[in-house]
């Protein structure tokens, strides 16, 4: 099962994933909280310390990973796991060095890397942003960024059984979609 929690900067969506991912455990359950968040700087530092500071005490088994997250499938089999987060993502593996992907085949190797997350577990819950609403133009790579992790987004809301956008704090379910169905 896929679930997709959204939200603006600060509205609440972290604390909310890792709660929501807790009502799914079971006592057997592995829990696992990918971070893909690479620290730089004394800013990104504290706020990859505040998360694991906010999760602490929660069960979470913490893998860092940045790029090519299908690769922890096999460390996270059959376990409730938690990526964190979809934008941070995107741009690691859209600003790497090395990139010689289009937007069309990095969407899909982003996509496929998910389907094998999802695979390997019993539940996936992913946090992305929502940075499309302000209305200003950026510079191209910046808006070769917001195009793609647009794109990544909506490939996600399609996959996924529940999207849950998180406003203020609140969560505001937008689908929920029945496996029986």
């Amino acid at each position: 099962m896929i679930t997709v929690i959204t939200g603006g900067s600060g509205s609440g969506k972290s604390v909310y994933a890792e709660n929501y991912a807790m009502k799914y455990r079971k006592a057997e359950d592995a829990c696992f909280y990918i971070a893909t968040m690479q620290p730089y700087g004394e800013e990104g530092r504290n706020r990859v310390e505040r998360h694991r500071k906010q999760r602490a005490g929660k069960g979470f088994d913490t893998i860092e990973c940045y790029q090519n997250v299908g690769s922890c499938a096999k460390q996270i089999e059959n376990g409730i796991v938690l990526l964190e987060c979809m934008s941070n993502l995107v741009a690691n593996e859209l600003f790497q060095p090395e990139q010689k992907r289009n937007q069309l085949e990095l969407r899909d190797f982003i996509l496929q890397q998910i389907n094998e997350l999802a695979n390997g577990s019993k539940y996936l819950i992913i946090v992305t942003n929502e940075v499309f609403s302000d209305g200003i133009q950026y510079d191209p790579e910046t808006m070769d960024y917001i195009t793609l992790l647009g794109t990544v987004n909506q490939a996600l809301m399609e996959m996924a059984e529940e999207v849950i956008e998180v406003v203020y704090s609140i969560p505001v379910y937008i689908t929920s979609r029945n496996l029986n169905e």
